[in-house]
Order: C-alpha cells, then sequence, then structure tokens
C-alpha cells in the first residue's frame, strides 16, 4: 500500500539533516529497450559529473529486440570507487515487466520512483516511494505523441534533480552537450525536465538521506568509454588502415575511428591519409589488415570473441610470417554466441595462443581508459618491433561504459618500425629475411617497393629457411620455431609491465587483469579497514612478466581474480611458474556483469578463514 508523502514539518527535516547520505549511492533505472532513456541517463551521469562528484555508468541492455528489458546504473562515490555495486540506492522503475524484482534489489532504506497510477506491489515497508506525473507532463509538453514516450523519461531526471539536488544549469549543459549543441532539442527536452522538477517541489516531501552536493572530486577529468580512447589513441599512433566487420562489443570502436580520422587524418589538401573498410566478415578483415602490415602500413582490425575464432588462421600465419598487425578484442561472453551484451574476460588462452600449430601471441590487457589509449598506439610500436600480430583484450564494460579518467597523455616517443632497411643498407650488407643477426630472435625486413636487387621476398606461411626460401627440411623448421620462441621471449620484459602496490605487512597478495581492477582496488581497502592486509599486482602483458614470479614468491597466498569460468590467468601463471603454484588461489567469476567489491570480499573473507580461523568482521 503506497502512503501519500506527508506535508513538510521541522521534525522530519531535523531527521533527514542528521541521516544525509552525500554523494555516496547508485541509481538504477530500469526501463524498456529502445524506450530513449540512454539520452536521460547519460545526462544525469554527466551532471553529476561536472558537479564534481566521482561517478561511474554502466548500460546492461539485452542483445535481441526492442522492448525487452535494460538497466542502466550510475554509482556516485565520494571516495571514488567506480566498480559496479550490488547494492541499488535509488531506483527508477519505469518497466512493469521487472518491477517485482527490481522493488526486491532495492537496498534498505532506498528509494523508488514511479510513474503515478503504476499497478506495482508496493509491499516493501523498508524503502520510500516518490511517485511522477509521467503522462501528464509528456503530453503537457505539446510534443507530437510519437516522442512522448522519449521526452517521458526526462520526468525522472527532472524528479532526481529535485529529490537529489542535481544542478539544473548542470542538466541543461549536459543536454546542449549530448545534443552536440542543437538546441532545437536541448528546448524540446528541458521544459520537459524543469516542469517534472517544479511538481515535485511542490508535490513531494523528501524523506530519504539521499543528496548529490557540489564538490571538486573531478577537476582535471574527463569522462569517456574505452572504445573512444582505444580508436584516438590508434590515430596518434599513426594507423593508415582500418578493417573490420560489425560485432558487439567493438563496432563502436570503428565507428570512433571513423569519426575521428576524418577530423584529424588528411594531408594539407584535405585528402585522407588513411582507408577504413569495412570487410565482408571477420576472415576477410583480418586478410586485409595482414596484407597491410606486410605492405608496411599501420593497420589494425577491432571484433569480439566469435571473431576471434574466425581470425585465428590468419593469426598463425602473421605470426609464422612475421607480419605485424594490431587485433582489437573487445570481450564479451561466450562460447559460441553466448550472452553478446554482457562483460567477460573469456578469450585470454585464446589469443595468446590462437592457431592452430605452437604460436604464443603478445597481448596487452588494458586496465583502465587511459591505457586503452596508451595502447591504442603502443600496440603499433611493439608490433612492428617484434614482427608479429599483437592482440589487446578490452572487453564489454571498458570499451563500452563511461569512466573518468585524467586527459590522455600524447605518445611520449616517436614512433618505431623496428628492423626496416633501407635500400642502401641492403645493397651493403645483403638480406636474409628470416635471420637472426642479433641473436634477440628478431630478423630485419624489407618494405615492399624498396628499390635494390635483393631486397624482395617471398612472404611464407609454409615452411621456409632463414633466406625465406621454401623448405621442408625438419631442421630449417626446429631454426625457425626455436627463433620465434626466442623472439616472443625476449618481449616478455620490454612489454608494459605489471602495476605493482606492495604491503610489506601483507601475507596475501591479489593479481588481476583488465577492467577488474576498480573492484579489486575496491575490495582491498575495504578488507584492509576490517583488518586484512594484501598487496596487489595487475597483469598488463603476455607473455608473463618475471615481475609476476617475484610477487607470487614474496606472499604466503595470492589470489587471481579474473572474470571467467575457468581461471585462464591462474593457469597461464601455474604454467609459467609450476613451482609457485600452491601458492595461487583462483578466484574466477563470470556472470555477465561487472564485478564487485563485494563479491571479492565475501570470497576473501571465506577462504582466509580456512587458513587463518575465524576474522573479525
Amino acid at each position: 500500500m503506497v502512503t501519500k508523502l506527508k506535508a513538510n514539518n521541522s521534525e522530519d527535516i531535523d531527521v533527514i539533516q542528521k541521516n544525509l547520505i552525500i554523494n555516496d549511492f547508485s541509481i538504477q533505472v530500469a526501463t524498456p529497450n529502445g524506450s530513449g532513456s540512454q539520452t536521460s541517463n547519460l545526462v544525469l551521469l554527466r551532471s553529476l559529473f561536472k558537479m564534481g562528484i566521482p561517478s561511474s555508468g554502466k548500460n546492461l541492455f539485452p542483445s535481441n529486440i526492442q522492448g525487452m528489458p535494460t538497466w542502466y546504473t550510475i554509482r556516485c562515490s565520494q571516495d571514488g570507487y567506480v566498480a559496479r555495486r550490488d547494492s541499488i540506492q535509488i531506483l527508477v522503475l519505469m518497466n512493469p515487466e521487472t518491477a517485482v524484482q527490481d522493488i526486491t534489489n532495492i537496498q534498505s532504506g532506498g528509494v523508488c520512483l514511479y510513474p503515478e497510477n503504476a499497478k506495482y506491489n508496493f509491499d516493501r515497508e523498508d524503502i520510500t516511494y516518490y511517485s511522477m506525473p509521467v503522462k501528464r507532463l509528456a503530453k503537457e509538453s505539446g510534443v507530437s505523441s510519437a516522442l512522448r514516450p522519449y521526452v517521458s523519461n526526462m520526468v525522472y531526471v527532472g524528479a532526481l534533480a529535485s529529490i537529489l539536488g542535481i544542478e539544473l544549469l548542470e542538466i541543461e549543459s549536459a543536454l546542449s552537450w549530448h545534443f552536440k549543441g542543437r538546441q532545437k532539442l536541448v528546448d524540446t527536452n528541458m521544459p520537459v525536465i524543469q516542469a517534472a522538477f517544479d511538481w515535485s517541489q511542490e508535490n513531494l516531501t523528501k524523506t530519504d538521506p539521499f543528496q548529490a552536493q557540489r564538490a571538486n572530486a573531478t577537476d582535471g577529468t574527463i569522462m569517456v568509454d574505452g572504445n573512444l580512447a582505444a580508436a584516438l589513441g590508434a590515430i596518434y599512433g599513426g594507423v593508415t588502415v582500418m578493417a573490420w566487420y560489425p560485432i558487439t562489443p567493438s563496432t563502436s570502436l570503428a565507428d570512433s575511428l571513423t569519426q575521428y580520422a576524418g577530423l584529424l587524418r588528411h594531408d594539407e589538401n584535405g585528402k585522407a591519409t588513411y582507408s577504413i573498410i569495412q570487410a565482408e566478415d571477420e576472415l576477410a578483415a583480418v586478410g586485409m589488415v595482414i596484407g597491410a602490415g606486410w605492405a608496411g602500413a599501420r593497420a589494425m582490425t577491432a571484433t569480439s570473441g566469435p571473431g576471434i575464432s574466425l581470425m585465428s588462421e590468419f593469426a598463425g600465419f602473421g605470426y609464422y610470417a612475421e607480419i605485424p598487425a594490431v587485433i582489437w578484442d573487445v570481450q564479451r561472453v561466450g562460447p559460441s554466441t553466448g550472452l553478446p551484451t554482457r562483460v567477460s574476460q573469456g578469450d585470454l588462452t585464446t589469443c595468446h595462443w590462437s592457431s592452430h600449430g605452437d604460436t604464443e601471441h603478445i597481448c596487452l590487457l588494458p586496465g583502465t581508459v587511459a591505457e586503452c589509449f596508451e595502447f591504442g598506439w603502443r600496440a603499433f610500436d611493439i608490433a612492428e618491433q617484434y614482427q608479429t600480430p599483437v592482440f589487446v583484450l578490452s572487453d564489454l564494460d571498458l570499451g563500452m561504459n563511461m569512466w573518468m579518467t585524467k586527459p590522455f597523455d600524447y605518445p611520449d616517443k616517436p614512433m618505431s618500425r623496428g628492423k626496416v632497411l633501407t635500400a642502401d643498407q641492403v645493397a651493403k650488407n645483403g638480406f636474409k629475411r628470416y635471420f637472426d643477426l642479433d641473436g634477440d630472435g628478431i630478423p630485419y625486413r624489407t618494405l615492399p617497393g624498396t628499390n635494390q636487387p635483393g631486397a624482395a621476398y617471398f612472404t611464407r606461411g609454409s615452411g621456409h629457411d632463414q633466406s625465406a626460401k621454401y623448405s621442408e627440411d625438419p631442421q630449417d623448421y626446429v631454426e625457425n620455431m626455436s627463433r620465434l620462441r626466442r623472439k616472443i621471449d625476449y618481449s616478455r620484459e620490454k612489454l608494459p609491465a605489471p602495476i605493482r602496490e606492495l604491503n610489506e605487512s601483507a601475507s596475501i597478495g591479489f593479481v588481476g587483469f583488465g577492467s577488474t581492477d576498480p573492484a579489486i582496488i575496491e575490495s582491498r581497502d575495504r578488507l584492509a579497514a576490517i583488518g586484512v592486509e594484501s598487496s596487489y599486482l595487475r597483469v598488463r602483458a603476455l607473455p608473463i612478466s618475471l615481475t609476476v614470479s617475484d610477487f607470487v614468491a614474496s606472499h604466503d597466498r595470492v589470489y587471481v581474480i579474473e572474470m571467467n569460468i575457468e581461471g585462464q590467468l591462474h593457469k597461464l601463471i601455474r604454467i609459467q611458474y609450476p613451482d609457485l603454484a600452491t601458492k595461487l588461489c583462483s578466484l574466477a567469476h563470470c556472470d555477465g556483469l561487472p564485478l564487485t567489491a563485494s563479491w571479492i570480499v565475501n570470497q576473501i573473507l571465506e577462504k582466509e578463514s580456512c587458513h587463518n580461523g575465524k576474522i573479525k568482521q
């Protein structure tokens, strides 16, 4: 039974003021997919961020048809935590199909906003309910009946602004930013927000403790998604060719590259200095990338798990023929079609060992949007230095959701093309394509068009000797494979190093990679608050650095935390360092949702209690 809110009185105001929860809550908006709520949600997120409140936004959307349930969660944290929070304090309930479960998920003491006259089961007495005249305000806005469902979402923006104290000036600014300054769209939506705000001010009495207050914790930061960051990094890394085929969740990376290359990559006559090709499938896309890499272009593709499966034969060709290429894998849940719009870290071993036969690929593992930018340009240097395909493993959460970050750092050194011979060098010293002159496993190459007899060679995915001549001689094969392994081993300590946060008093350590980073950081702090100290190491590249061995050896137990079912990083570390296997404990979990600190904390407390008895909680 819903009780109407009573009029304000001083006693109620005093209670609220004493128990305010400022800038520390999660808002979840439940809507049908395709209802236009994304604009409203992004406006809310940007408004809170521009008020100086550390914020993050996560979109949980269906993969199939319009009308299916979708949820958008905004987390505000005065302590700067941006991982998903597994409890919801404020629910905006706009979808009757999910109402029962959504109301159940509200934390005790939380809030539910809903359209008036909605036939929901409001049987919880430990939460606050606020109704909103959604249909009436949308109708009074004067927009056409076709547009009313979309502007209806602006009603909850205005109501939340009133209830939480979100500044209307920031909301209007966020609308203008979202619509790229198109004032007509701002003028269509802002009056609905203002009307909902005014109605809430006049008709609702605030009885909840949650409040947004202007702060300065976001000064000097920007908000961006990882796919856009990766695209910008590739542009500043000198990408000249991208071939791709659409697949969730990597499509926006290609779209962003197309958009910004058009702005940034052209000559003095306005002619494009790049080529972006939508291929007929993933096989064609990676084939184009390998061909462009052989020709001397900085070439890349972007895909997800199913695309990686299709690209595996070309990946092996690039490895064996030694052709630079960059392959972005924005991971999602598999196997097969899996859950296309859910997050996972399940492609680690697939990419590291992609292709039949003995292959071991270099993989970069960004854990922040800043690293998506950095690895966007650095991957090209690494691919050309080691003359090999380089995989960059992002994921849906990092790639498609909005994150706070410091502005990106411009590449700090010139492009490195690796061992490329000029015509004069070939004339002076000769040329054997697959000869290891320096002992590091990396041969010298020439680029097509090098004007010197003897500079050309056949690129072979079949057996070959040092001079690139066809060979089925067993010794040639063994020597070639040994050199390739030496080359990859040589890269181990020259790739982006793990980031270590050591705690001298800690007996346990955490190892993770990628977008689990925010949840691990938050869980480490929460555990420290109850007396459980830990160290943390984040792996940023494969093959695995010796730093990982040192880290594991210096702790009694090390928990490897990752978002997959099989514990793939845990297995890779055990394979690389079998003598340390007894110190390693796998904490692998994947349900399609971003990892939470609560899950990690509960797992650690349970497992540590087995070693040390009960831990004080």
